[in-house]
């Protein structure tokens, strides 16, 4: 699966300063690999609707297991919002027997500096 595109749901204001997370996911299996694959689309169009998302992408390595995030908001409190509701909260509490390592960073970017840079993220998580 190549990476999806940085989608931009929102424009940010500019000049401002942006909250940006990064994840990177492995799952145990194969299968697991699937389900994570199978939930992304639902996950994908609730960031497309998320007040306070000002873009996202996921570049996914199903074969590997592995799949990374990497996501601009206008706040840590649009974040946590997302990840509450809508589908990512069922789906990764699904997922949750299916994984085997997991990572996630954050820092602050200016929202002049948006669309992120996935070397930028890959060198930021461990």
């Amino acid at each position: 699966m190549p990476t999806l595109p940085w989608t931009v749901p929102n424009t940010p204001p500019r000049d401002t300063e942006v909250h940006v997370f990064a994840s990177r996911f492995e799952t145990r299996t194969l299968w697991g690999a699937l389900r994570f694959l199978g939930g992304t689309p639902a996950v994908w169009r609730q960031v497309r609707r998320s007040p306070g998302a000002y873009g996202a992408t996921l570049k996914a390595k199903p074969f590997q297991r592995t799949f990374w995030t990497l996501s601009a908001w206008e706040s840590k409190d649009a974040l946590h919002a997302f990840v509450r509701a809508g589908a990512h909260g069922p789906s990764s509490r699904g997922l949750a027997p299916q994984m085997k390592d997991s990572a996630y960073t954050t820092w602050q970017v200016s929202s002049d500096d948006l669309p992120l840079s996935w070397s930028e993220a890959l060198r930021r998580l461990p």
